[in-house]
């Protein structure tokens, strides 16, 4: 059923990059980047963009609750829909402090979670217009072509490992586990980038530690449906409406999902 929406979506995402966000991309005026926490930032390309997806995705599917990144954060009752029958959950520009710096990555995400499990995704690179998308049941796709989630066949494999909400002594065992068994590489700041990076062959393994909705649950799916595994570190699915718990792996594939939890076990 969702796969009907792939078509409006690809307008909606291209119209709102294209309204909302690539205008003000390297020409953000002073007072239109808002620190809202600690190196968190928000721009009025973010709440544009939220504004034109939520009204465009209600009329799209009626029945659904909106849980946008903006308006959770104004108030964070809005929380409350994300285990609702259905819910769209929208990231309006993902990678914002790149975008406030004028750099790439960023991208838009949405997805459609049903009873707090996402049944849809959709992630969307603004500057290179790559769409990808997944669909419960039904695979995942880049440009509407059906992929399968590679490795680097690097050895050792790669990893890219976001530290940053890490607590110091979290951050120092993280490191110790992992710096000797991979290749650590850099993270892109921008999960619509990290994520298309896992099942296409760029990274093999990343570990994310805060893991808000907005944030994941359209990677999640995609990496999934793709073949690969993304779950929390102890195996369990990641749930939309329990993104206040922390850990999260993605991997190319099973294997390197096991491998990874096993040595991150117990941290």
């Amino acid at each position: 059923m969702t796969q009907a929406f792939d078509a409006p979506m690809a307008a909606l995402l291209q119209r709102v990059a294209q309204t909302a966000i690539l205008p003000r991309y390297q020409h953000l005026a002073v007072g239109e980047v808002i620190d809202k926490a600690v190196d968190d930032l928000v721009t009025v390309a973010d709440t544009e963009a939220e504004a034109l997806l939520s009204e465009a995705l209600a009329s799209l599917l009626p029945e659904a609750a909106i849980v946008g990144e903006e308006a959770a954060h104004a108030d964070p009752a809005v929380l409350d829909r994300l285990g609702e029958g259905l819910c769209w959950i929208i990231d309006p520009v993902d990678g914002t402090n790149n975008f406030a710096a004028g750099r790439p990555p960023f991208g838009i995400l949405i997805a459609l979670a049903e009873r707090g499990e996402a049944i849809a995704g959709w992630i969307y690179d603004v500057l290179s217009g790559r769409l990808c998308s997944a669909h419960r049941g039904a695979g995942a796709f880049v440009n509407g072509e059906r992929v399968c989630a590679r490795g680097t066949g690097a050895s050792p494999p790669v990893a890219a490992i976001s530290l940053l909400f890490m607590d110091p002594e979290r951050r120092a065992a993280m490191t110790a586990r992992v710096t000797p068994h991979y290749t650590v590489v850099d993270i892109p700041r921008c999960a619509a980038e990290q994520y298309p990076r896992i099942v296409l062959g760029v990274n093999d393994v990343s570990i994310f530690e805060r893991t808000y909705a907005w944030d994941h649950a359209a990677g999640v799916l995609f990496v999934n449906e793709a073949g690969g595994r993304a779950a929390r570190p102890d195996g369990s699915a990641y749930r939309v409406d329990r993104q206040q718990e922390r850990g999260l792996i993605a991997a190319a594939s099973p294997a390197l999902f096991e491998e990874m939890a096993g040595r991150l076990a117990g941290i």
